[in-house]
């Protein structure tokens, strides 16, 4: 019994020897060093050039395109057409009127910028908007005097349209541009049955709501079945007539006019 009290004390003194005071579970941090950075470059003075006036533009609307190399002003100072004409005060090369806005080509290389001042005419296009239409539901009458024809255009070239007259490409204008109007060319509403038998020169008239316009004939042809390039929009006014080819499925008879 006293050997194993010896030994149980023997063993506390060494746990209490190697135990350590809470203060050693504190630790203390110093933040770093502060970082060696460059001086800064950037500059706050306002530097004044004494040999040209301080006002003198410098920039793009300035430059200049080079001259031809060897040429007698490929030397010499400020020579050579401007780059940017159009940036100049009362210098612009080209103009479009219609939309307000201006359209400037820059000046060819060689020397020249005469007679290329560029142009451009935009394409003429009405929507078909809920006030063009009539009371009995169609936007139009067309009449082909030469053939005896008058019909009411309806929108769209489904069956339901085709059924009750002529049907207007929803995809196209209805008074400005390019008006493209389709037609039976058989059956009791064959109304277009005889367009493809018109003349250069034969009259069109097209009533709607935004007034009566006469065209004439400058084109009559058979086209593919898929050609829907017939019914793109046109930078004059003209009307586009539609209609299939007798017994021939992959062809379409397509008449145009112009205004007259």
């Amino acid at each position: 019994m006293k050997k194993y009290l010896t030994t149980l004390l023997a063993a506390c003194c060494m746990l209490a020897a190697f135990s350590m005071p809470a203060s050693a579970l504190e630790y203390h941090f110093d933040g770093p060093d502060a970082g060696l950075f460059g001086r800064p470059t950037s500059d706050d003075t306002i530097y004044v050039t004494m040999d040209k006036p301080a006002n003198t533009d410098r920039s793009k609307n300035a430059a200049y395109i080079p001259p031809a190399f060897g040429s007698p002003t490929s030397y010499t100072l400020n020579a050579g057409e401007l780059l940017t004409p159009n940036l100049v005060s009362g210098s612009a090369t080209g103009t479009v009127s219609s939309t307000g806005g201006v359209t400037v080509l820059p000046p060819m290389t060689s020397g020249s910028s005469s007679g290329n001042t560029g142009s451009y005419t935009p394409v003429k296009y009405t929507a078909v908007t809920k006030d063009l239409y009539y009371s009995g539901g169609y936007l139009g009458t067309l009449k082909i005097p030469t053939l005896g024809l008058s019909v009411n255009v309806y929108q769209g070239t489904d069956a339901d349209a085709l059924r009750k007259g002529a049907g207007h490409f929803a995809s196209t204008s209805i008074w400005e541009g390019n008006v493209a109007i389709a037609g039976h060319n058989r059956g009791v509403n064959n109304h277009f049955g005889k367009i493809h038998t018109l003349d250069i020169g034969d009259t069109i008239k097209l009533t709607t709501q935004l007034g009566t316009r006469n065209y004439e004939v400058y084109s009559v042809s058979k086209i593919g079945v898929d050609d829907t390039s017939v019914l793109n929009d046109s930078t004059e006014n003209i009307i586009t007539l539609v209609t299939c080819v007798m017994n021939q499925p992959d062809y379409r008879w397509c008449v145009q006019a112009r205004e007259k």
